[in-house]
């Protein structure tokens, strides 16, 4: 067969369709038209379509023969109604709201505060969609009825910790009616207004004015207090149905026509699953304040007047009126000053209390509980953690110190240094020597267990406190002096510390190594700290911020002194990130000066905003980077060994190699044999001396660092916060 012939008939195919291509395009152009004519039509007939449930209805068309709807999105998920009650009253209106909002097919919640634990499940309602009703009675003396003291103490803790945050409840959406007696006006109403304040202050979402029952049935604006919480129940119910549809702030009628805000959802609604309050550019005005209205037209009224920039004749009256009144109370309060400040002239040769009235309000926001003129106690957060058994503060890893058992105090308020990383934004006082009243140390002792006790006896109760811890609480074993200000500037501080061991209470106290002459001086502590926040001038300096002109070599010869005691010692390093962390040698050096027992090394705690810092989040280090500078700082010093570690505190402990004895760590404390050293020690006039290796106790294997417990006690119960937006630990 011809070869030629073979490809000929294999190829003529080939070139038919070539010579034909223009019919095969037309037939391929006039299928795609149809294509999409057909898609037009379909289009159109969904758009005009009675019933637009779902906008891509057409792609959703599943193989079965059904459209998958997308879920619809829910604005409310249910509400919870807390109520503190002392005679059966709010129980009794958070029974009748519950029966009323039964009727909006939602779940209904009724919550005794008594039974409800803040710390642990108030931050759920931050992404809950619950709305939260408080009904909360105002007891004797503007306090809270016994079920919900807990509930408020802590609440108000939490508004006034830097800690927690202006954002912590960010997202929680709640309205509050409060029960009080306009008969003791001085205290009417208190607990409602402060627990909607405290919640405002944490950044919950107030969704409507805050409700006032007055049981004064001459001054009730509805005639009795069942009067006013029917009205109150009435809008909240009609509040709830506005968030229910997706509104979030009440149309107070202002609005231009057909531009109603509340109405406009398809604005608000970014996707479906979002939260509303999330989608939020600012807090709306009603939460401007912390303080509303107890009216809800009211303030809708002043909203809109304030927004008027013309002002009536009959209004600028009321204007001038109060303008006189402010000019008569400013002439009368320069008056009263004027008058303090000529007693003061004439009595100048008696000292001033240290403790001024705006001082006193600050510190008392803060949780402190003052002591006389100048002395203060407050309870620490890891004393309330061992309470419930959810773990100890780090002394308890590297010294064995019972969290529960341990009283925060400072004689002293007052300090010489102004640190960038002062817990307390520098409302406490400051000085170079002491130059106020003088509270007599048994007077400061006896008060500051007495405070600490009363602080410890509102946890009975509690959800979650054991009861063997909570009565060990009661008695004081150990105590902190590091609360805030400069204990060794009390001028009877060996007094003081000659009670407390006195009363067999163990003592651990903290200079800030200003003060080299009240360190030599000083009697024997359990545990003597200096503060060492730099390693060169320049940088203590930025960061301490000494009043003293001569801060550098005072804090040479602190460290000095520090070396000549024989108990135990210790540094305490805080690491500033991109302040203090790259001055290895010079920390070296320093070491070799104080030759301390103990390094305690510990990332910086951000203690929010302040006008008085310029600390930001980033100048607090990770905690491998504190291991990093731990592990590189033992490099230098040849002496020490990295002993324990305390991850939740972001702290390590660097221990001198006497107290490792054989291959275990001896970093703890034998506080009875202490006590039987101090005792002889007093006994014999202070001849008879010891060591700091003479009431070392063992380490246990959890506290060492390396460990797989991470310095956390396996007899406790680790609490990881929920939801938590960033650490609050602190130490």
């Amino acid at each position: 067969m011809d070869p030629a012939l073979d490809t000929w008939d294999f190829s003529s195919p080939l070139i038919s369709l070539w010579i034909n291509r223009f019919y095969i395009y037309l037939g391929f152009a006039f299928g795609f038209s149809l294509w999409i004519c057909f898609q037009i039509v379909i289009r159109k007939q969904n758009k005009n379509s009675p019933e637009k449930t779902t906008p891509k209805a057409s792609q959703n068309l599943m193989t079965n023969g059904y459209i998958s709807r997308p879920k619809k999105e829910v604005f409310v998920s249910g509400v919870k109604i807390f109520y503190g009650s002392q005679t059966g009253t709010a129980k009794g209106f958070a029974t009748i709201l519950a029966e009323a909002l039964s009727s909006l097919n939602l779940p209904v919640a009724m919550i005794n505060l008594k039974d409800y634990d803040p710390d642990d499940r108030l931050i759920e309602e931050v992404t809950s969609k619950n709305v939260c009703a408080f009904l909360v009675a105002t007891y004797t003396d503007g306090q809270p009825p016994e079920s919900a003291a807990w509930f408020c103490k802590w609440l108000e803790e939490a508004a006034n910790d830097f800690r927690f945050g202006k954002t912590y409840l960010k997202g929680m959406r709640y309205a509050v009616f409060g029960l009080g007696n306009s008969v003791y006006l001085s205290h009417f109403n208190t607990v409602g207004k402060n627990v909607d304040k405290w919640l405002w202050m944490l950044g919950a979402h107030r969704v409507m004015t805050r409700g006032e029952g007055d049981g004064n049935v001459v001054k009730s604006k509805h005639g009795s207090v069942e009067a006013d919480f029917t009205a109150w129940k009435t809008k909240f119910i009609s509040r709830l149905q506005a968030l229910r549809k997706g509104e979030r702030k009440h149309c107070g009628g202002n609005c231009k026509k057909g531009k109603c805000e509340s109405n406009q959802r398809g604005s608000e609604v970014a996707e479906p699953g979002s939260h509303v309050q999330e989608e939020l550019p600012h807090r709306d005005a009603e939460d401007e304040e912390p303080f509303g209205s107890t009216n809800e037209e009211e303030s809708d009224t002043e909203d809109h007047q304030s927004s008027n920039p013309v002002i009536d004749v009959e209004d600028l009256g009321k204007i001038m009126d109060h303008v006189k009144k402010e000019k008569r109370e400013k002439e009368q309060l320069e008056g009263e000053t004027s008058a303090i400040r000529s007693t003061v002239k004439s009595e100048a040769s008696e000292r001033r209390a240290m403790i001024t009235p705006a001082l006193r309000e600050a510190l008392t926001k803060q949780g402190y509980q003052l002591i006389g003129s100048h002395s203060g106690v407050k309870l620490c957060r890891w004393t309330k953690s061992m309470l419930r058994g959810r773990g100890g503060c780090y002394k308890h890893t590297f010294y064995g110190i019972e969290s529960h058992r341990c009283m925060e105090t400072t004689p002293s308020l007052a300090c010489a240094n102004k640190c960038v990383f002062c817990w307390r934004h520098h409302t406490n006082p400051v000085g170079t020597e002491w130059r106020w009243k003088m509270d007599q140390p048994e007077m400061i002792l006896k008060e500051a267990i007495e405070n600490h006790q009363n602080m410890i006896k509102q946890f009975k109760g509690v959800p979650g406190v054991k009861e063997e811890r909570f009565e060990e609480g009661m008695t004081v074993k150990h105590c902190a002096l590091s609360l805030v200000g400069e204990p060794i500037m009390y001028p009877e501080i060996n007094k003081f510390l000659k009670l407390l061991h006195e009363c067999k209470i163990s003592s651990f106290l903290v200079t800030n190594a200003q003060f080299p002459a009240e360190i030599r001086d000083l009697k024997p502590v359990t545990q003597l700290y200096v503060s060492v926040d730099a390693s060169t001038k320049d940088s203590l300096k930025k960061i301490d911020r000494p009043l003293f002109r001569d801060f550098w070599q005072r804090f040479l010869d602190s460290l000095k002194a520090l070396a000549a005691k024989q108990q135990r010692t210790v540094y305490r390093l805080t690491l500033v990130k991109a302040w203090n962390v790259d001055e290895l040698q010079a920390y070296a050096e320093l070491v070799s000066l104080g030759n301390p027992d103990f390094i305690e090394v510990k990332g910086v705690t951000y203690c929010g905003e302040s006008s008085a810092s310029s600390l930001t989040m980033a100048n607090v280090p990770w905690h491998e980077e504190v291991v990093r500078f731990v592990c590189e700082l033992v490099d230098l010093i040849p002496d020490y060994e990295v002993a324990c570690e305390h991850e939740h505190s972001n702290c390590l402990l660097i221990a001198h190699k006497k107290f490792k004895i054989g291959r275990e760590w001896w970093t703890w404390i034998d506080y009875s044999r202490f006590q039987e050293l101090i005792q002889e020690y007093e006994d014999s006039g202070g001849s008879k001396t010891f060591s700091a290796k003479d009431y070392m106790a063992k380490t246990p294997h959890w506290a060492l660092f390396g460990a797989n417990e991470r310095g956390f006690d396996p007899k406790d119960t680790r609490y990881q916060r929920k939801n938590k937006s960033k650490d609050i630990s602190g130490c």
